[in-house]
């Protein structure tokens, strides 16, 4: 094996920073209590990885083949959060879109696409202004948000499988260049996206129990259902170049060691074709914190034949070669993984030349930062901004009757907050407090707490201020400091004395208060959704660049809220359930009350898919274009008899045939009742009448968003296929459909289907 094969195939090592590093350059806090971005400290072990890391592949002169970096971010927008984009040239910053689990709160997967693509064109011009050194982008993050204390939620499209793989596949494919529809690039990538962490990771650091040593025990039912819909959807429908194979076990096999999971899953029943990479020493984990090889070279051995192709590590670097001296290890193996990674290469154009005479190569510099990516941005944060209260329909607030404004809160003024993690410089931004001066002259501004911790709160002198204004908007919530990666939180409550000063301005001020809470996760903020004396709650997640203005429009009228939470809001209590425990299912025997809105079985203090507008939506299911559906049998067709009693047939013996044929319509009448225009997801679930037994109590099945105007009524279709819809996990993990009846459920409107086996 020659040395520059060596160099290219066992190449490279490296970890990732922590988002505080990476985005502290480029936006200082406003506050000026709050602690610098940057400052925040880093674990002894990460900065010692840090600082003996690289994941640049060096060139091969003599095969003319250039030097490449195979990790870069672009999670909301291009980031230098990684080594292969660069700010240093004349392009300074890139368009920053709302962080993603705003996004998804659109339920609009071609909004979704358009953000893909800005953000693939932004990337492409990156490299053909010279300031990029890689083109394979590890995003998006598409694992479940199944616990509401996950630290990188807020990089997920939500808790829901349907929602976050059609988010996977619509921005996949943006990205990429491909069509909406698909079947646009033929093969050619405008950019590399990779979908991860695959799979059934959404544990960081909970309270000792790291992401490194965890063991997901997960069941055949849930991984069916739960945890692999949304990478399926991301292979089979986005058609994926890139996946990342996660640093934990499930089952008690490392994920990037597991064939079952690369190879025989992804591969070969999915029809995977691009290059596997595994998270930042995920390889050296194996033997070095889970003790599952027996060597180092024992480790690099299970990750190539698993069907990892690169490690973000060092390990292959320094292990690889010795396992094939040891004849553990053919270079067979090796040339799979080079097949892989430089097929992705090729696709990408990278040995075309120039890249002036490459397939993109006419994206330029004024791609980034356009008006264009900037307006979608704006777009982004108004349509995924959520509406929680509004009593007495208190909000919008009056721009000529707002004589005076308070703006109170340790977020009002934070430009960095705005951005969430993974985050690139902006294009530009304003301040939560900025855009609500430019409604109002006479704001007077006070922070009230430290920093988002609270741990002190300046009650009294907020209270004056209060008194002295016409409204007041509370900038509440979370940041980076509570959230983010590696950072699990422990409860669910607003931190320090958030909570206390809320209540004692909301008590003084002239008129009920306007509280924003800005979070990736959920709050239990259930003091406020009772307290009369706060007449409007919104949820603003992490907007992005154009956040500020978005929610300023909302305050003021100039746009109708719209948007849904992609997520479940759990009440405090639910910290007595661990963590670790990765089951969906209730258990009734031991109070284990499940997870999101399919399976838990407790109170909500805000529900999934939950969010109301300016106007008042009505829904009627109008026509169903079947309401009985024959299971016809054949001899070789096995009906199965659950415990319940319920018979049921494996959908893998239905067949394609029956599938297609038995897809039908359903078509929905919403008419907006209010004196707004406005833009409303509407959101198709499905349940069956028989409960229990590891049956979710409803599934969302389809969502769609409708602009209305004032008084408007329009009708809006959906594919409704039995076979995908109307079929459940039993406990093997297999697909079936059971006999009964089932309903297509939109708000408070149902319609029956009748299954016969």
């Amino acid at each position: 094996m020659s040395s520059e094969l060596n160099q290219l195939s066992l190449h490279s090592r490296a970890t990732r920073q922590t988002h505080q590093q990476r985005t502290s350059l480029f936006v200082k806090p406003h506050c000026q209590s709050a602690k610098e971005p940057g400052t925040w400290s880093l674990g002894s072990r990460w900065m010692k990885r840090f600082l003996n890391s690289s994941t640049q592949l060096p060139p091969i002169p003599r095969l003319g083949i250039p030097g490449y970096e195979w990790w870069s971010e672009a999670l909301h927008g291009v980031a230098n959060a990684g080594p292969g984009i660069h700010f240093n040239g004349n392009i300074k910053g890139a368009t920053s879109f709302p962080q993603v689990i705003l996004t998804a709160a659109s339920f609009d997967a071609y909004q979704w696409y358009r953000i893909g693509q800005a953000i693939g064109k932004e990337a492409r011009a990156l490299y053909n202004a010279g300031q990029a050194t890689g083109m394979t982008f590890w995003a998006p993050n598409i694992n479940i948000f199944r616990d509401p204390r996950w630290g990188r939620g807020q990089e997920t499209p939500g808790e829901d499988p349907l929602v976050t793989g059609r988010y996977a596949a619509s921005y996949v494919k943006g990205v990429q260049g491909d069509s909406f529809e698909g079947g646009k690039i033929k093969g050619h990538l405008q950019a590399s996206a990779c979908c991860k962490h695959f799979t059934a990771y959404d544990l960081d650091n909970w309270k000792g129990m790291n992401r490194y040593v965890f063991d997901a025990r997960v069941t055949m039912q849930d991984l069916a259902d739960t945890y692999q819909p949304p990478f399926k959807s991301c292979v089979e429908q986005g058609r994926a170049s890139g996946l990342m194979c996660a640093y934990n076990r499930v089952n008690g096999v490392p994920s990037c060691a597991d064939f079952n999971l690369l190879s025989k899953t992804a591969r070969e029943q999915w029809g995977f074709r691009g290059y596997i990479t595994s998270d930042c020493d995920a390889v050296s984990i194996i033997y070095d914190d889970q003790g599952y090889a027996r060597s180092p070279e024992d480790a690099v051995v299970d990750v190539l034949k698993a069907g990892m192709d690169v490690n973000c590590g060092s390990y292959l670097l320094k292990h690889t070669k010795v396992a094939v001296e040891q004849k553990k290890l053919s270079e067979s193996d090796i040339d799979k993984a080079l097949h892989n990674l430089f097929s992705v290469r090729m696709r990408l154009g990278l040995f075309n030349g120039h890249p002036e005479g490459q397939l993109f190569g006419n994206i330029g510099p004024d791609q980034v930062c356009s008006q264009e990516h900037q307006i979608l941005a704006l777009e982004a944060a108004r349509n995924g901004i959520v509406l929680l209260k509004n009593s007495a329909r208190f909000l919008p607030l009056s721009k000529s009757k707002t004589n005076s404004l308070a703006v109170i809160g340790p977020n009002a003024n934070s430009g960095q907050m705005l951005l969430g993690n993974y985050a690139g410089p902006p294009c530009r931004f304003v301040t939560p407090l900025q855009a609500l001066q430019s409604y109002i002259k006479q704001t007077v501004y006070h922070p009230a707490c430290d920093t988002v911790q609270c741990s002190s709160a300046l009650v009294d002198s907020a209270v004056d201020i209060a008194q002295g204004a016409d409204h007041v908007v509370l900038m509440m919530g979370l940041d980076q400091t509570q959230e983010r990666e590696e950072l699990d939180r422990t409860d669910l409550l607003l931190p320090g004395k958030q909570q206390e000063l809320i209540i004692a301005v909301a008590k003084a001020a002239k008129n009920p208060v306007v509280l924003v809470i800005f979070s990736g996760g959920p709050v239990d903020i259930s003091f406020a959704k009772n307290d009369k004396n706060i007449g409007s709650i919104l949820w603003a997640g992490y907007p992005g660049e154009g956040g500020a203005v978005a929610l300023a429009e909302i305050i003021f009228g100039d746009h109708n809220p719209g948007g849904r939470l992609p997520m479940t809001w759990y009440p405090q209590e639910f910290v007595k359930v661990p963590m670790t425990d990765m089951r969906m299912r209730p258990e009734t025997s031991s109070g284990y009350p499940g997870r999101t809105y399919r399976f838990y079985k407790g109170q909500s203090v805000f529900e999934f898919g939950y969010g109301i507008s300016y106007s008042k939506y009505s829904y009627e299911l109008t026509a169903v274009s079947q309401n009985t559906l024959y299971l016809n049998q054949s001899s070789t067709m096995h009906v199965i008899n659950n415990f319940d009693s319920v018979r049921s047939t494996l959908i893998s013996e239905l067949g394609t045939e029956f599938c297609e044929q038995n897809k039908c319509r359903a078509r929905i009448g919403v008419k907006n009742h209010g004196e707004m225009a406005g833009k409303h997801p509407v959101l198709l679930f499905a349940r069956q009448e028989k409960h229990g037994n590891g049956r979710a109590r409803k599934q969302l099945i389809g969502f769609q968003s409708v602009i209305l105007g004032a008084g408007e009524r329009a009708e809006i279709e959906f594919e409704v296929s039995p076979c995908e819809h109307l079929s459940r996990a039993n406990e093997d993990g297999l697909l079936v459909m059971e006999e009964g009846r089932h309903f297509l459920v939109v708000e408070g409107d149902e319609y029956p289907i009748s299954i016969v086996v």
